[in-house]
């Protein structure tokens, strides 16, 4: 039996060492997972593009599709991804993803995210993220969805460090994904 294999693609700026992605990709590693967690390039000022090729390049790393972890802008490159027939994921968690109306202007050739279908993948929102404030499953319909009221956007500035429902999610499937303990 192979080892469970993970990639977590953090969002606009990155996730620093106390958002909950850098304590899952920890966590998950501490079980024995291969966990590719790259900084994608020029975090602070991303383009598409080359984060479409960092990714392709990390993707290429496993020889069985990974579990898909992403996080705010990572979830619109995700479905960049999946637009551009990349390859797939064995599941994808998205968590927090932006919505074109919030975003800085330097981010706006992300958007608009691509409508593809996805039959693997499962969204998880604040309903009061400022990044999305029409609501993610407004935004992004057609995916099981849970809505964690007033976690904003499920970053550190909302508390959120260690999560243990995502790693139940990662390593069990284990829905609904719920917020933090508080």
């Amino acid at each position: 039996m192979s080892r469970p294999s993970y990639l977590i693609l953090h969002g606009y700026q990155g996730s620093g060492p106390g958002h909950w992605q850098s304590w899952l990709a920890g966590r998950l590693r501490s079980g024995d997972a291969a966990v590719h967690f790259p900084d994608l390039p020029d975090a602070d000022q991303p383009r598409l593009e080359a984060w479409l090729d960092a990714l392709e390049r990390e993707l290429e790393q496993f020889s069985e599709p990974p579990v898909v972890v992403c996080h705010s802008l990572a979830c619109v490159l995700w479905l960049h991804h999946i637009a551009r027939g990349g390859q797939p994921a064995e599941r994808v968690l998205l968590v927090a993803p932006p919505s074109a109306d919030a975003v800085p202007e330097a981010l706006a050739h992300f958007f608009p995210a691509p409508d593809v279908a996805l039959d693997n993948a499962r969204l998880v929102a604040s309903d009061n993220d400022p990044y999305c404030p029409a609501g993610a499953a407004t935004v992004y319909p057609g995916l099981p969805t849970d809505v964690l009221e007033g976690d904003g956007h499920i970053n550190t500035d909302a508390g959120y460090g260690p999560w243990p429902a995502v790693e139940a999610w990662a390593r069990e499937h284990a829905t609904p994904v719920t917020p933090r303990e508080r």
